[in-house]
């Protein structure tokens, strides 16, 4: 049985913000995740304590850099566990960037092939494009039914990344689930832009450096978060200085 909600305190509204935890496993620049998801309206710490990422009502899976490092750094704080009880028990993951790409079945890059979280089947690769990376403001195309983007559907969002997945592998037509909503973007060739699959989602590109649309988007999330106030006793105000 959960644990109910921490009364709020009489002149305390943010007693009723949801609580996240940004997994902090040695990604570079998670502060700006930090302060964009505060500006979304939520609790934040940086963390990877596993009570505190199992506590959370969201937990933020940042990337930055190679797959295989970032594979590394989550095997460390035995994140590839912590994430895949959350999803397992219906707790609200959202992967960022690299955070995306590790969710699928492996990684390829210079020739090496490292084995991903296989959340979702797909390979994360070079980017088919005569430029790469693809850095910079980017449009996406959102099924009509998703959550993420509800009144997003004419906003640009920013791209920092060489490597994407390009192929969607998954079966769609599994009777007895909702199939995921993904969306999509371009940069030379269709590549996934953001993956919404019951507590499971991820965006190729930065919320927190796509201004008020990322946030916008971040709100959006946060929506869908259960309030179970079981981190309330650890997570700071907004605002105040988060500490691993």
């Amino acid at each position: 049985m959960s644990a109910a909600p921490a009364p709020a305190r009489e002149g305390d509204g943010a007693q009723d913000a949801p609580s996240v935890v940004v997994l902090d496993y040695g990604a570079g620049n998670v502060r700006s995740a930090v302060r964009a998801l505060e500006a979304a309206g939520a609790r934040v710490r940086l963390s990877a304590e596993p009570r505190d990422v199992l506590d959370a009502d969201g937990l933020v899976v940042p990337g930055v850099g190679a797959f295989e490092a970032v594979m590394q750094g989550l095997r460390a704080v035995d994140a590839p566990r912590l994430i895949d009880r959350r999803i397992s028990g219906g707790r609200p993951v959202l992967g960022i960037c690299v955070g995306l790409q590790v969710m699928f079945e492996r990684g390829v890059e210079h020739g090496e092939q490292t084995e991903g979280l296989g959340q979702w089947p797909g390979t994360v690769e070079r980017l088919d494009a005569p430029v790469v990376p693809h850095m910079g403001w980017n449009t996406v195309r959102a099924p009509q039914d998703s959550v993420l983007f509800r009144g997003l559907q004419d906003e640009r969002f920013y791209f920092v990344h060489s490597y994407g997945v390009q192929q969607w592998e998954f079966d769609q037509s599994i009777p007895v689930m909702t199939p995921p909503a993904v969306t999509w973007s371009e940069h030379g060739a269709p590549f996934v832009a953001a993956v919404e699959n019951g507590p499971l989602s991820a965006t190729q590109f930065h919320p927190e450096k796509s201004s008020h649309a990322g946030i916008a988007l971040l709100r959006n999330w946060l929506s869908t978060l259960p309030r179970t106030g079981r981190l309330d006793d650890r997570v700071p105000e907004p605002g105040t200085e988060v500490t691993a």
